[in-house]
């Protein structure tokens, strides 16, 4: 006697898998990467190194996290520039020189015939204080690696566009001081800069919320420089 299967029969078995009845679906071909040009990794490099010194400093600032940044090698960033110090000079010191001469052209071409001399220098000085709010994070960079890294890149000193201000804002002065002066233009232009500066770049700490709004705190730093020029010639004083 002929045992039977346990396992019912499938009435409708499946084909075997026939490879050339399975259409593959056509993969699209892949597009080749699109390579930087150098313009392009430059300014990548140039934009990342700016962030990173602002957010760590010169000494905390390291090749390897800016080329990340930039989304490039290290070794490719060692092809633009040689040292950490090269690159800062070109990313935070050239940046900041650039923007001051082209702060210092446009004051050439503003001064407004009719204006007062008070008015005029009003308006000196706001745009003085838009300039260096808007480069705060890079004048703060620069100030911090020359004070407290030892052979670090070329200081505020050496900017020839802050020099210029400087020679250009005493020469102004001079032509409207009398020679009796308490103090020279070439040291009073230097004060009056320091002053907008430090409550512009400390402005946090100087001024706590509450105590004034943005346009009294402008009006202050404007009529205290004014004031302590114009007292610079008043011999009454």
């Amino acid at each position: 006697m002929t045992a039977k299967s346990s396992a019912p029969e499938d009435p409708s078995p499946m084909p075997p898998n026939d490879a050339s009845k399975v259409s593959a679906k056509p993969t699209a071909p892949k597009r080749p990467r699109k390579r930087r040009t150098p313009e392009e990794i430059m300014e990548r490099l140039l934009g990342a190194a700016s962030e990173i010194f602002a957010q760590n400093g010169y000494a905390g600032a390291t090749t390897s996290a800016i080329a990340r940044r930039a989304g490039i090698t290290e070794a490719q960033l060692f092809r633009y520039f040689d040292s950490k110090a090269a690159l800062f000079h070109e990313a935070v010191f050239k940046s900041l020189n650039e923007h001051f001469v082209s702060f210092n052209t446009r004051q050439l071409g503003s001064e407004q015939d009719g204006v007062g001399n008070r008015d005029q220098a009003r308006l000196y000085i706001d745009e003085l204080s838009s300039f260096l709010s808007e480069n705060a994070q890079m004048l703060m960079t620069l100030i911090v690696a020359q004070t407290y890294v030892e052979g670090n890149p070329q200081g505020v000193a050496g900017i020839d566009g802050l020099r210029e201000y400087f020679e250009r804002g005493a020469a102004m002065m001079a032509r409207r001081l009398s020679d009796e002066a308490k103090v020279a233009p070439e040291l009073m232009v230097r004060v009056s800069f320091a002053a907008v500066l430090g409550c512009v770049m400390f402005k946090d700490w100087i001024f706590p919320p509450g105590l004034a709004t943005e346009e009294d705190i402008r009006a202050a730093i404007n009529d205290f420089v004014i004031d302590g020029i114009n007292a610079n010639h008043d011999p009454k004083l």
